[in-house]
């Protein structure tokens, strides 16, 4: 099972409204529980000691926020519209997004720098695995929407790219 597997599994749980979900395989073992009343989802992901690809995640319960002024929510709506032609590279998994591969070496990519299939452009630490996120489509960087060294939670949004 690899990692888009169960991220779509979690996606599947969260939306059936089940309580828990329990899958074991040859290889990992995944429980999913979820409680409706404040809507948290926690996963728990056992890996057996065999060499697979499967990494380990926990999933983070979702955040809530409160609501803002008319006027902010226009301009999230306006900027929406002008980014609907990029694509939107999000976080497969939560962790800490690295920038660079080292401290004294130069970050993978910047604003405007052009990319193409593969390209690595971070890498997220997730207990203590050190994944490179690597870029799904070919384009140029428009906006990166992270910091170095910052934490991040699963699908959320990193970098905008142009892909024309």
């Amino acid at each position: 099972m690899d990692l888009k597997e169960i991220q779509n599994l979690i996606k599947f749980v969260a939306k059936s409204g089940a309580s828990e979900v329990k899958l074991e395989m040859e290889d990992v073992k995944i429980t999913i529980k979820t409680t409706s009343d404040e809507n948290k989802e926690t996963t728990i992901v056992q890996q057996i000691p065999v060499n697979t690809a499967v990494t380990p995640q926990p999933v983070a319960p979702a955040q809530t926020t409160e609501s803002t002024p008319a006027a902010p929510v226009a301009d999230t709506s306006a900027a929406a519209e002008d980014n609907s032609n990029y694509i939107t590279i999000k976080s497969p998994i939560i962790g800490t997004l690295y920038r660079k591969p080292s401290p004294d070496k130069p970050t993978f990519v910047e604003v405007g720098d052009t990319i193409k299939e593969g390209d690595v452009l971070c890498i997220i630490e997730a207990m203590k695995l050190f994944n490179e996120i690597e870029s799904e489509v070919s384009g140029k960087i428009v906006k990166i929407l992270t910091d170095d060294n910052s934490p991040v939670e699963f699908d959320q949004p990193l970098f905008l790219i142009d892909p024309s």
